[in-house]
């Protein structure tokens, strides 16, 4: 079992504006391997994958991601039938993929081992 590491969300946000968008590439990544390790998914696609994947498709991966992760992200709240999912994809819709990685990393700071 890895250990899920608690990110301050500011400096994440701020770093992805300040290398143009570069460490927004690595927080996906480390955001796709926490969610996977707190929903207990460890063999689902790792974060490589899915950066490797959302490259290829221009991005058209990504929506299918951020769906996925909402429903992995609801269940590690304890509500299944919720909808984050398609939150997170009207985000990222509207140009605002990094706000949908930020309340990602909240509810992951919410639930990472301290």
């Amino acid at each position: 079992m890895r250990p899920v590491i608690q990110r301050n969300v500011a400096l994440c946000i701020i770093f992805s504006v300040i290398t143009c968008g570069i460490y927004s590439l690595y927080w996906l990544v480390v955001l796709n391997n926490d969610i996977n390790e707190l929903a207990g998914e460890r063999n689902d696609t790792s974060g490589g994958k899915v950066l490797l994947f959302s490259i290829i498709t221009f991005g058209i991966y990504l929506f299918y991601w951020m769906y996925k992760s909402g429903g992995k992200i609801d269940r590690i709240k304890g509500n299944p039938n919720g909808n984050s999912g398609v939150l997170y994809i009207v985000l990222t819709f509207l140009g605002l993929g990094i706000v949908s990685y930020a309340i990602m990393q909240d509810i992951i700071n919410k639930n990472a081992v301290r």
